[in-house]
């Protein structure tokens, strides 16, 4: 399980985070939503340790993030898959050699990798592209590779930072589809922030709503669709006022 307690952070002057708190359960995909800049990827990022918290914590299976050193990280991170928004494939590698890299750091065989690799481009109806440079993939196929990448660790939790942003309807489409296949085939605890309210309604166990720091309201798809409160609606249905 993945708890935010109490976080707080702030940068500079400017706080971001006054209070966050929310409970993700394994085997679930919650999806956390807000105006931009309201700090859902900074949140995403204190669950790996790439952000320290200036009050409160995140705990991973039992274990606050913060109090973790280097060795303690590193475990920490071989058991979670995070997809960038913008896939942060390296462009001078192929797309196998992009996801081998971590299997490769890890230490594993390569026989072992080529299947890992295999498995997750087939995953992400990307079989055949293993030879090809991210500069030769469209924007879509980029994103998945990146989701592949996250799949062949095998991890328990996927992170996934705005991963429809830029694309087309029919393309994020795709990718919804991805997430939700990942979930059922891998059993995996997905954490998926966004402002794309379709999407989140694709993907999400349950829906998150950040504001101002906090978590103003949290439900499944269909409650959040019901809400009364006035600043979810008004952020959920787009309106300027």
């Amino acid at each position: 399980m993945i708890e935010f307690q109490d976080l707080h952070k702030a940068f500079g002057e400017k706080p971001v985070l006054q209070g966050f708190s929310l409970k993700i359960r394994d085997a679930e995909t919650v999806v956390v939503i807000g105006y931009s800049g309201s700090g859902k990827s900074v949140a995403l990022k204190h669950i790996v340790g790439l952000l320290h918290p200036d009050a409160g914590d995140v705990i991973v299976d039992g274990q606050a993030v913060s109090t973790l050193d280097r060795d303690g990280l590193t475990r920490l991170r071989q058991g979670i898959g995070y997809v960038f928004q913008f896939a942060a494939l390296f462009d001078s590698m192929t797309v196998a050699d992009n996801l081998a890299l971590g299997l490769r750091r890890r230490g594993l065989g390569e026989e072992e990798i080529e299947e890992r690799v295999r498995e997750a481009l087939a995953l992400v109806d990307l079989s055949g592209t293993g030879d090809r440079l991210p500069a030769e993939l469209s924007g879509g196929m980029r994103k998945r590779v990146g989701i592949a990448r996250a799949i062949a660790l095998r991890p328990r939790y996927i992170l996934y930072d705005e991963p429809t942003t830029g694309l087309d309807p029919v393309t994020s489409a795709v990718i919804d589809r991805l997430m939700v296949r990942t979930r059922e085939h891998l059993g995996v605890t997905g954490v998926v922030v966004t402002h794309d309210m379709r999407s989140a309604y694709t993907v999400g166990d349950r829906i998150a709503m950040l504001f101002e720091g906090r978590m103003r309201q949290v439900g499944t798809p269909e409650e959040i669709q019901r809400t009364e409160d006035a600043v979810v609606r008004q952020f959920i249905e787009g309106r300027a006022e």
